[in-house]
């Protein structure tokens, strides 16, 4: 091997390391900005984040469409699937509320939110693009604390029995 190709040699796995070590960090960076807790900001439910106001502020709640579970192959009594549609506005709060009984997937469609949940130590940035998993352990308010508006996708299984009220958001 020539020294021109021994220092091209080492030159091109050096870069490769950093390469590598930095597509890591980024990595994990998104991993940690992808609307989730970072790991070791998790804590038992209860520890993190108090909870905050019980009735929403500035949020638009609009029920798409539902599925009665029941009546489907799954066969589940009591439960609907159900797709809503929320807009924050700025300073806009949706209150305390629980997942316990309740699984949900969030989707950011527009804007940035925070979320405030009782299993995470610091708040939860989430962006558009992003998918929040809510299920039971789940207890959380979130907040725009930006300027522009913000949509959001909320698909759940919502007790059929249920009715709507601000503590189911």
């Amino acid at each position: 091997m020539t020294k021109l190709s021994a220092s091209l040699r080492t030159l091109t796995i050096s870069h490769l390391a950093k390469a590598l070590a930095a597509g890591s960090l980024c990595l994990a960076a998104g991993i940690a900005l992808a609307g989730e807790c970072p790991a070791d900001d998790r804590v038992a439910d209860g520890q993190g984040q108090k909870p905050g106001a019980t009735s929403p502020v500035g949020v638009s709640d609009v029920v798409r469409a539902t599925t009665d579970l029941s009546k489907e192959p799954a066969g589940i009594k009591g439960r609907q699937l159900r797709l809503r549609q929320l807009d924050i506005a700025p300073g806009g709060i949706v209150p305390w509320h629980s997942h316990d009984n309740r699984p949900a997937m969030i989707y950011i469609v527009t804007g940035e939110i925070y979320e405030y949940a009782s299993n995470c130590k610091v708040p939860i940035l989430h962006k558009a693009g992003d998918v929040a998993s809510e299920k039971k352990g789940t207890s959380h308010w979130w907040k725009n604390i930006g300027s522009e508006p913000v949509r959001l996708i909320s698909v759940d299984l919502f007790p059929g029995d249920a009715k709507m009220d601000s503590h189911m958001m």
